[in-house]
């Protein structure tokens, strides 16, 4: 059974399945081949989804998975098959919710029991080898779910049907349609306050992960309000998150999210996604308070992601960074013990990172007490006072420490990167480095960006087929794109040409949209579907879902919204108005409950009503005066503003887009003015980037008073 297992595992594209290849388990990768044998043998599916990162998956695979008298109970009484949820997001987030529905929990690794055909009728997530931990052994389930199957098939049979039934029903958003009403934000928003932890920052309690969108949405609010406690989320939040543990100190990035609800102990596994947004939100908590630890923040994000998780030479941006080295490590990587400090450090480094960090005889782990979680305990103001010394030095002492940590910390064994490029993360991370161009003037984010991008168009566009899920290998074959790698790589897309006026970018973004339309569009209901109407069968519980929530990403309904209210802005093709305000429409009955996760959907409602704004800043590229209208114009943070550098070279060369062409048909792009724009009105101009910035903050929620 194992060569069996090599031969159709060893050469798979996904790490996580590679991984698993020298089991006993006669695994299968997710197709018909699996459901054939299945048929074929009258034996119940087991599913296992897992991904490289996960440390539980890693857990199930040692106890279980690799143990031989269970691996040859697998193999005698199912029809075992392994999925990567991040290669097979769609699978996974049909038997996430079914799972879900029987067990009351989702999570990785998720493992389920399906019909021959593929339809659930149990499962849960992490099971023991033996009954423990109050849960049954893994063994006892496998040849319970085997007997009731083979003996009470109708049972069984009911079951599954129900729970089909029960998924496609709430898939169906039955009831969920209503009319577009802005209104609702204020009832999101006054449900992220109620959730925000006052003393911790973030929102609710422990676990704690960052809500990205949550936090955009709050900036933007207070942007047009002016109301200090929205600000005050934002700040704090940020403030807590980065100062935590749940932020590497020392190499800069974020981990998946919080043990506790002090942001202290994290889980260690480092997601693209999380980063990318991440970053978004500290550039625009920079852009608005002008608080240099934000700053400090971001530059550690993309410190961090230059080094580990790029492909430097051609451009991409890997997937994760797993937590673990080993199975027997559990954060050792990032942790410290008392007296690895003190060998690593000066006496007086050491005297001033102690508590700046608080490292001690006793740490934040629990497996290993000795192991120390670092985070900003104390100020270094603070530390100066009680040990006598400036602010000054110590915050010399910290750098050089810090510094000298990271060294010694690289020569450890590192946790595995997973360098698959995903289209729908690599283009959520083009765009946030678009934005640090724009924040911070970082040309070489722009210029990394821009040669993501263009290996995804070169890599993993089709004419028929949209974006792939993944960019290569070749050998690996073409694995379809979602939802997700359609619309925020159309987003990017949009970035890309806002920073450089390439009709190129515009079009491709504009051919994806279409795509979309074309492809994921239901006509009946409105809203997108994930899979394409011609994508290949997925066999098994195959669903139609809409995925409007932020679960773990912003949720690809709204964020088509968005590119297709941006889209709008440039072309004034009514289509796209119309389909965005349908999508909305489709989910604006039950959209305030979903609180958190629902912020996306926020900010769609948001740039609906008050539609995109465009900032073209016209003069010659060596205009001072231009320079300072574009500088302020970048540094004021508005959702969905765009500011377009418009010089007489980016004018003969057929730079701007049909509506914004029209719109300003006799600009002067050889005179240093700002224009700003929403949707077939323009301001008039200024030329002081004082005027300009009060200009851009007074422009309400609803939109600009015509000018």
């Amino acid at each position: 059974m194992t060569d069996q297992t090599e031969s159709r595992l060893k050469k798979s594209a996904s790490p996580y399945l590679r991984s698993a290849a020298h089991q006993p388990v006669a695994w299968y990768e997710w197709g018909e081949e699996a459901f054939s044998c299945a048929r074929a043998e009258d034996k119940p599916i087991l599913l296992d989804i897992g991904a490289v990162w996960c440390h539980w998956c890693h857990v199930i695979d040692r106890e279980s998975y690799e143990n031989t008298e269970i691996a040859a109970l697998i193999n005698q009484l199912f029809v075992p098959v392994k999925v990567d949820r991040d290669e097979r997001p769609d699978v996974d987030a049909r038997y996430q919710a079914a799972i879900s529905a029987i067990s009351g929990q989702g999570g990785w690794p998720l493992t389920g029991f399906l019909t021959a055909d593929g339809r659930p009728f149990f499962g849960g997530t992490y099971f023991p080898p033996e009954d423990a931990m109050g849960r049954p052994g893994f063994k006892r389930i496998l040849l319970t779910v085997a007997d009731t199957y083979k003996n009470r098939r109708p049972e069984v049979d009911k079951a599954a049907n129900a729970l089909a039934e029960a998924v496609a029903q709430a898939e169906s958003f039955t009831g969920a349609r209503a009319r577009f009403d802005a209104g609702a934000l204020a009832e999101l928003e006054d449900s992220l306050v109620r959730m925000f932890d006052l003393r911790n920052g973030g929102f609710g309690q422990a676990p704690k992960f960052p809500h990205a969108s949550a936090l955009e949405l709050l900036l933007e609010r207070y942007q047009t309000s002016r109301e200090k406690h929205l600000l005050a989320v934002v700040e704090s939040t940020l403030e807590k998150m980065g100062r935590g543990g749940v932020y590497d100190q020392l190499a800069g990035g974020f981990h998946r999210y919080a043990v506790d609800e002090r942001w202290i102990v994290p889980h260690f596994e480092k997601m693209s996604y999380d980063n990318s947004e991440l970053l978004k939100n500290y550039l625009h908590g920079y852009q608005v308070t002008q608080k240099p630890f934000f700053r400090e923040v971001a530059e550690g994000i993309i410190g961090w992601v230059n080094q580990t998780l790029s492909d430097q030479q051609r451009g991409g941006f890997y997937a994760s960074q797993d937590a673990d080295y080993s199975l027997e490590d559990d954060g050792d990587y990032f942790t410290w013990t008392l007296d690895e400090l003190r060998g690593t450090l000066t006496p007086e480094e050491a005297r001033v990172m102690e508590p700046y960090y608080d490292v001690g005889e006793r740490g934040e782990m629990h497996h290993n007490p000795e192991k120390n979680v670092l985070w900003i305990a104390r100020d270094p103001g603070e530390i100066a006072a009680k040990l006598g010394m400036t602010e000054a030095d110590v915050r010399l002492l910290v750098a050089r420490a810090k510094g000298q940590m990271l060294a010694v910390r690289l020569l450890r064994p590192a946790p595995y990167v997973d360098t698959t490029l995903y289209v729908a993360w690599n283009a959520m991370f083009a765009s946030a480095y678009l934005e640090a161009f724009r924040a911070l003037g970082r040309t070489d984010c722009r210029d990394f960006a821009l040669t993501t991008l263009d290996r995804i168009l070169a890599e993993a566009w089709n004419d028929d087929r949209g974006f792939a899920h993944r960019i290569g290998p070749a050998e690996a074959g073409w694995l379809d794109g979602v939802l997700d790698d359609q619309v925020f790589t159309a987003g990017a897309l949009l970035d890309a040409y806002e920073v450089t006026l390439d009709r190129r970018y515009f079009e491709a973004a504009e051919r994806a949209i279409e795509h979309t339309l074309a492809k994921h569009w239901d006509a009946e209901g409105g809203g997108f579907f994930d899979r394409s109407a011609d994508a290949r069968p997925m066999g098994g519980l195959d669903v139609r879902r809409k995925p409007v929530q932020d679960s773990p990403t912003p949720g690809p309904n709204a964020i088509a919204a968005i590119a297709l209210d941006r889209l709008y802005g440039y072309t004034g093709k009514t289509l796209y108005r119309e389909r965005a305000e349908q999508t909305l429409e489709t989910f604006a009955g039950i959209a305030p409950q979903y609180g958190l996760f629902g912020a996306t959907y926020g900010l769609a409602t948001l740039l609906h009503e008050r539609h995109a704004l465009q900032v073209v800043i016209t003069g010659k590229g060596d205009d001072p005066v231009a320079a300072r209208l574009e500088q302020a114009a970048t540094s004021t943070y508005r959702f969905g503003k765009a500011v377009l550098r418009v010089t007489p070279e980016r004018i003969s060369a057929d730079g701007l887009a049909p509506a914004l062409k029209q719109t300003i048909p006799h600009l002067r792009a050889d005179t240093a003015q700002a224009l700003v724009c929403v949707e077939t009105t323009c301001q008039p101009p200024v030329t002081e980037p004082e005027k300009l910035t009060a200009l851009l903050l007074e422009i309400p929620a609803s939109g600009a008073a015509a000018g």
